[in-house]
């Protein structure tokens, strides 16, 4: 599998350089077989690439910015997600490649273990989840059901 890279070669924008600058040195970092293809000289690659990123992926003015990263046909994502990618330890998931021998896998998101935690909270005895209404309609039966505390306790 040869990871794709779309790049603008001739960009005036800095913006741009720096971010693919920085995706091609973290793949050659982590000895990723990837190739470079040039959409500023290639009609061919912009027409591919514009063509291959999927419409929910493109910004509002439909004409996405190098530098986008595909895995073969399949795409990955552009700068941003690559980032986020490589700030969680999961470029090779990102990828679609499998870790590198001797890596640990990849840790799961803290948002994600929140979420199931919060998931396992939200059911009730029979396993099925528990409803806003039914969760606020709980917490006033036992806070009906809690002695209340009289001022002459309160002072004690």
């Amino acid at each position: 599998m040869v990871i794709k890279v779309f790049l603008a070669s001739s960009s005036g924008s800095t913006a741009i350089k720096k971010k693919q600058q920085d995706v091609l040195g973290f793949l050659e970092a982590l000895k990723v077989d990837y190739a470079p293809l040039d959409i500023a000289c290639n009609e061919d690659n912009r027409m591919w690439m514009r063509e291959n990123v999927p419409v929910e992926k493109k910004p509002t003015n439909g004409i996405p910015l190098p530098p986008q990263i595909f895995n073969e046909e399949s795409y990955c994502g552009d700068y941003e997600t690559f980032f986020d990618a490589k700030e969680d330890n999961a470029v090779f998931a990102f990828l679609g490649l499998p870790p590198p021998p001797g890596s640990k896998k990849a840790p799961v998101k803290q948002e994600e273990a929140q979420e199931e935690v919060e998931d396992e909270e939200a059911k009730g005895e029979d396993d099925q989840p528990v409803s806003e209404e039914e969760e606020e309609l709980r917490q006033l039966e036992e806070e009906e059901e809690a002695p209340e505390v009289t001022e002459e306790e309160e002072d004690e």
